[in-house]
C-alpha cells in the first residue's frame, strides 16, 4: 500500500494547526491588529495623577561620569560641583634612589573632556577643531578652580555594616574642611581664570641630539601642579609608603577639585574622572659615579585618578522651583512636574483607578499600544538648557519596565538606544534647539497588567537621565516613606545628569491640551 499521499495530507494538516496555534498566541498577548472587518481600533484615555518628589541628598560616590563647575539654570537656580578622588600608583613601588640625585621637570595633571566625534575635523597640517560634549553654560565663561591635596580618606567599606562605603553629595565639608594646599599654582588660566577649552593640546619635546617632537593630545585639563609638592610626596616618600596602592591611597589621600566664581557666568562640565593621570616627569643620574649631567636618566612615575571618588553638589535653588515640589498634590496631581538631576526632584505616576483596569481586564480587550506623552512647559524652559531624554521606571521594585528590557532597537549613539520605548525628546523643528515633548510607550507593562490579575499595579518614576543604558541606583541619604511607596533609592543616571525639565502634570488647572496624556488604543471584537 502506497503511504506516501497519506504522509503528505497529514504533514498539510499539522502545518494547518501548527499556523492557527501561532497566530491564536500571537493575537492573544495583544498585538497590533489592524485593517480587519471584524476588529475595531478603539482609544481611551485612563486616569492618572502625577506629582512631584524631593529627593534630597544622594549617594554620589564612584559614578562613571562626574561634573565640575558652576551651572545656573533659568529654571531651576544654580548649583556647584566639586569632585574629590583618592589617586593610584600606575606601577606600585617604584625605584627612586636619592643618591642618584633625582630631580623634578615637570607635574601634568591631565583629564580629557568628552568631544563630539562627528563635528571633528582635521587640516592638512594634522591640526584638529574639536566640538566639546557635555559642557553646559555659556561659551568660554570662566570659573576659580583650584585643585588641592585631600586630607580626608575615603574607605572602601563601611566599618559598622562592612558594606561598601557610601558617601553622599551634601558631604562637602568633610573635603573642604581639611584640603591641603593649591597645587594648580601657576598662570590664571589654569586657576582663578580656568575654562573648558576645546583646544587641541600641543606639546613639543627635544631629544638629545635636540630633534624636536610634536605630541597632540584632544582637548581636556591640562595642569601644571606643584613640584615642590610632588617631590616631597612622591621622591621623598618615606619608606614603604608606595610599597602597595592600598598603603599609597592612605598616605596620599588623592586630590579635591573645588570650583568658585570668578566672573558674572560660569560653565560646568561633565568629565570621566577616570581617565585622568597625573605625570611626574624627573631626571637622575645613570649612576652614582655619574658626573656629566648632560647624559642624565628621564624617567616618570604616573598616577591614575581611580579608587574611590565623591561628588559634592552645593544648591541655590530659586524659590520657584523649591516651592513647586515642596507639597505634592497626590490626589490630583501638580500642575507642573519639576524632574531636576542631581540632588533634585522627580515625579511619581499613578495609573489606572481599580475599575478601570477591570474594565480591560472584563472584556479581554487586545492592547495595540500605551504611552505617556509629556509637554514640556515652553515658557519656564525657554532659556534653560533641556534634557535629551527622560527615564520611566518600576518605581517599588527599582527596576526597568518590561517595555525597556524587550527594545532593542539601536540609536545614533547609545544614549538614545531603545528609542521605541522612547522618553527622547521632541524639538520643535529640525535643527531646532527648544524641546515640545517626551513620549514614552509603556505597552507591554499595560498587557501585562491587563492579562494576568496577580500582577500588582505599581507606582512609576520618572526622571531624567544621562544614559539610558544604565539602569544601576544610588541611594538616598533620608528614605522617603510615603502611603502606597517607598523610595530608597534612585537611578544611578539622574544622578550624573546636571539638567532638568519643567512638564506639565495631571492637575485639573491645567490646560487639557497642554495636561499630561495617559493613552491607549485597543481592539475589541465586533
Amino acid at each position: 500500500m502506497n503511504t506516501t499521499p497519506l504522509k503528505k495530507y497529514i504533514l498539510f494538516a499539522l502545518t494547518i494547526i501548527l499556523f492557527a496555534a501561532c497566530d491564536q498566541d500571537f493575537n492573544g498577548i495583544g498585538t497590533d491588529i489592524i485593517g480587519d472587518d471584524n476588529f475595531e481600533i478603539t482609544k481611551t484615555e485612563p486616569s492618572v495623577v502625577a506629582f512631584n518628589q524631593n529627593l534630597g541628598p544622594v549617594q554620589s560616590n564612584n559614578l562613571p561620569i562626574n561634573a565640575l563647575g558652576i551651572y545656573n539654570n533659568t529654571a531651576f537656580g544654580e548649583t556647584t560641583a566639586n569632585f574629590a578622588t583618592q589617586a593610584v600608583l600606575q606601577t606600585v613601588n617604584p625605584t627612586i634612589d636619592p643618591a642618584l640625585k633625582p630631580v623634578i621637570e615637570s607635574v601634568i595633571l591631565y583629564i580629557p573632556y568628552f568631544t563630539d566625534a562627528t563635528k571633528t575635523t582635521t587640516n592638512t597640517d594634522g591640526v584638529s577643531t574639536y566640538t566639546l560634549d557635555s559642557i553646559y553654560g555659556p561659551t568660554a565663561s570662566k570659573i576659580k578652580l583650584g585643585v588641592y591635596e585631600s586630607g580626608y580618606y575615603m574607605r572602601d567599606f563601611d566599618p559598622a555594616t562592612q558594606d561598601g562605603q557610601v558617601y553622599y553629595s551634601n558631604q562637602n565639608s568633610l573635603f573642604d574642611n581639611v584640603k591641603g594646599q593649591r597645587l594648580n599654582n601657576g598662570e590664571p588660566a589654569q586657576n582663578d581664570e580656568f575654562v573648558f577649552s576645546n583646544a587641541e593640546i600641543k606639546e613639543v619635546t627635544k631629544d638629545s641630539d635636540g630633534k624636536e617632537t610634536t605630541v597632540r593630545t584632544a582637548p581636556g585639563m591640562r595642569l601644571n601642579l606643584d613640584i615642590n609638592f610632588f617631590k616631597s610626596k612622591i621622591l621623598d616618600a618615606p619608606s614603604g609608603k608606595l610599597a602597595t596602592n592600598d598603603v599609597f591611597k592612605n598616605y596620599f589621600r588623592g586630590l579635591y577639585f573645588k570650583v568658585e566664581k570668578s566672573g558674572t557666568s560660569s560653565q560646568l562640565a561633565l568629565i570621566n574622572f577616570s581617565k585622568g593621570t597625573i605625570t611626574i616627569k624627573y631626571k637622575e643620574n645613570k649612576s652614582l659615579t655619574e658626573k656629566d649631567e648632560k647624559d642624565r636618566v628621564s624617567k616618570s612615575i604616573v598616577l591614575n585618578l581611580t579608587g574611590n571618588s565623591v561628588n559634592l553638589f552645593q544648591n541655590n535653588y530659586l524659590p520657584i522651583y523649591s516651592d513647586g515640589i515642596a507639597s505634592p498634590n497626590t490626589s490630583e496631581g501638580d500642575s507642573k512636574l519639576y524632574l531636576k538631576g542631581g540632588e533634585g526632584s522627580m515625579a511619581v505616576i499613578d495609573i489606572f483607578k481599580d475599575n478601570e483596569l477591570d474594565f480591560f481586564r472584563t472584556n479581554k480587550f487586545l492592547i495595540n499600544d500605551a504611552s505617556l506623552t509629556f509637554t514640556i512647559d515652553a515658557n519656564t524652559m525657554a532659556n534653560a538648557d533641556e534634557p535629551n531624554r527622560i527615564y520611566l521606571y518600576d518605581l517599588n521594585n527599582k527596576k526597568q519596565l518590561i517595555d525597556y528590557t524587550f527594545d532593542s532597537s539601536i540609536g545614533s549613539s547609545s544614549k538614545f538606544n531603545k528609542n521605541l520605548h522612547g522618553g527622547i525628546i521632541e524639538k520643535e523643528a529640525v535643527g531646532s534647539k527648544k524641546g515640545v515633548r517626551y513620549k514614552i510607550r509603556l505597552t507591554n507593562h499595560i498587557r501585562n497588567l491587563v492579562s494576568d490579575k496577580t500582577v500588582t499595579k505599581v507606582k512609576l518614576g520618572l526622571v531624567v537621565t544621562e544614559n539610558i543604558n544604565d539602569v544601576s541606583n544610588k541611594n538616598l541619604s533620608i528614605p522617603i516613606t510615603n502611603s502606597g511607596f517607598n523610595i530608597k533609592q534612585i537611578p544611578t543616571s539622574s544622578v550624573i545628569n546636571p539638567l532638568g525639565t519643567v512638564l506639565f502634570g495631571t492637575n485639573p488647572s491645567v490646560a487639557e491640551e497642554k495636561r499630561l496624556k495617559f493613552e491607549i488604543y485597543y481592539t475589541k471584537p465586533n
